[in-house]
């Protein structure tokens, strides 16, 4: 099986996909860091495609951010000024290249978790 990286977003306090949440992917080298993917999730909280592919996977450490405050303003979620969570980075490693890795982001305003999916 080839490797790839997926990843979603589920809005564990209103009950239903992180729609529309602006992610990026950096591959980390050091004190340095390379932007490798970005975009947005899609209706179901999903990023469209792979943000790693067999072309592209690489072993190494990883950082995937996403911009929580601006997805929970724009659902119209009351926040702190500043928010208590504004981007949430997630750092993670890849070390085998022909696995899926999934990396989930649950999500509430003041609160997150994940863990290696599926």
């Amino acid at each position: 099986m080839p490797g790839y990286l997926t990843t979603h977003v589920l809005d564990t306090a209103a009950g239903r996909p992180g729609a529309g949440i602006s992610y990026r992917l950096y591959r980390l080298d050091g004190a340095g860091r390379s932007l490798v993917a970005e975009g947005a999730t899609n209706a179901d909280g999903r990023a469209d495609t792979p943000l790693l592919t067999p072309k592209t996977i690489a072993p190494g450490p990883y950082a995937l951010e996403f911009d929580v405050a601006a997805y929970h303003r724009s659902a119209g979620v009351a926040l702190t000024d500043p928010p208590f969570l504004d981007v949430v980075e997630l750092r993670f490693g890849v070390s085998a290249l022909d696995q899926h890795y999934h990396v989930p982001l649950l999500l509430s305003p003041y609160g997150y978790s994940t863990y290696r999916g599926s």
